[in-house]
């Protein structure tokens, strides 16, 4: 079973690799959601500057955006293959499952804000994306615990 430090009992220090595969998700899935969150509360005063402004910061975002996404992803599979997964709990395979199905909701609901053209599936899109994004952090939490 997967234990992180919250679950050993005597604190210790990650080995090389896992400190490596780890510190990159964790980057990956900083810049991703907390991204997201800083632009929406920066976006009223992008739409202040008029114009074009808003389109790009979103494509500028977008560049900071995606490869951080696929830093996750990939992240992701390895720390899943870091892990016996044989011997661990039903309700934490669950979980895993279910992060693995809102990480990739997430990225479907962000690909579809950018492409959307109407105010209504902008403000859709991007809720469904953050409020994904935020719950694969949650879970990814729980899994590491």
């Amino acid at each position: 079973m997967p234990t992180g430090l919250l679950a050993a009992s005597t604190p210790t220090l990650s080995p090389a690799v896992d400190a490596v595969r780890l510190t990159l998700h964790v980057l990956g899935a900083t810049v991703w959601v907390g991204g997201q969150i800083t632009v929406t509360g920066l976006m009223p005063t992008v739409r202040g500057l008029g114009g074009e402004a808003p389109k790009k910061v979103a494509r500028a975002l977008a560049r900071l955006l995606w490869p951080a996404y696929a830093l996750v992803v990939i992240t992701g599979f390895w720390n899943i293959a870091a892990f016996k997964l044989a011997g661990a709990p039903t309700a934490w395979t669950a979980v895993l499952v279910v992060k693995i199905a809102v990480v990739a909701a997430a990225g479907v609901a962000v690909f579809l804000h950018q492409r959307a053209t109407t105010k209504r599936g902008l403000a859709v899109w991007g809720s469904i994306g953050g409020t994904a994004s935020v719950a694969a952090l949650v879970l990814g939490v729980l899994l590491a615990g």
